[in-house]
């Protein structure tokens, strides 16, 4: 991994941490969402500051380059939390439909005592 790819990592991951941690103190993160984005942030600052992390797993993994690997490494995560917010925007969506049928059956119900 060049130095240059090195320090540009070094900086996203830096700049990821500094928003990330920004948008927690603004209260427009919540807690758990933030928990993925710091451990990504990290382990993008580890592979950068420690590029021999990259080498093993490229190595054991049978991955050319250590770059594919943290190409890969980073992908993967990516989707792992698309997949997470998904299940999330299921469960929303659900409670959701729930809400608005006891909404619409409690609003019934009001007509209902209004016409006797």
């Amino acid at each position: 991994m060049g130095l240059e790819l090195r320090i540009v990592l070094i900086v996203i991951s830096v700049l990821v941490l500094i928003y990330v941690l920004r948008k927690i103190s603004k209260s427009k993160l919540s807690i758990s969402d933030s928990i993925f984005w710091i451990v990504f942030a990290i382990l993008l600052l580890l592979l950068s500051v420690f590029p021999q992390i990259a080498f093993f797993f490229s190595g054991l993994l049978g991955i050319e380059t250590p770059l594919n690997f943290v190409l890969l490494f980073f992908i993967a995560l990516m989707i792992l939390k698309l997949f997470l917010m998904s299940i999330k925007i299921s469960q929303l969506e659900e409670k959701n439909k729930q809400m608005a049928q006891k909404i619409a059956m409690d609003q019934m119900e009001q007509r209902g005592k209004k016409d006797e």
